[in-house]
């Protein structure tokens, strides 16, 4: 599965933001295997917030679960700051139950990935969801 989808706009960009160094660099090595994606990290939502405005990303990719600032309190930033506000974001967390992931996406998150999440199939299910924000 390729980032471009014929007749729809490509997925080029990803902000990844999580406070674990592992997990980033899995997360990036995984989504970049193919070339066709240029994925960004952020250790912090405060970072995330900052790297946001300048990188424009596609998609941002969020952790939960992070010190200080996590992941609600950031999408709840993106979305009040009218740059940002329309930036897709997907969840990537443990806190993956029914009614987490309706909370999530009641505050405006695009979907939810389960952690742990396969890193042979985290780029089909990012590219997946991608579409599918492209349908609407």
């Amino acid at each position: 599965m390729h980032a471009i989808v014929e007749g729809k706009r490509p997925l080029q960009s990803i902000l990844y933001v999580d406070d674990e160094p592992d997990i980033r660099e899995i997360v990036q090595m995984a989504l970049t295997l193919e070339g066709d994606l240029t994925v960004h990290t952020a250790e912090s939502g405060m970072d995330a917030l900052r790297l946001i405005p300048k990188l424009k990303p596609d998609l941002v990719l969020l952790d939960a679960m992070m010190p200080q600032l996590d992941g609600t309190g950031t999408l709840k930033q993106i979305r009040a700051s009218k740059p940002t506000a329309s930036t897709p974001v997907i969840f990537v967390t443990a806190k993956a139950m029914p009614q987490e992931v309706e909370r999530f996406v009641g505050m405006g998150a695009a979907g939810v990935i389960a952690k742990p999440f396969d890193p042979m199939k985290l780029r089909e299910q990012v590219l997946a969801m991608w579409e599918s924000l492209q349908d609407v």
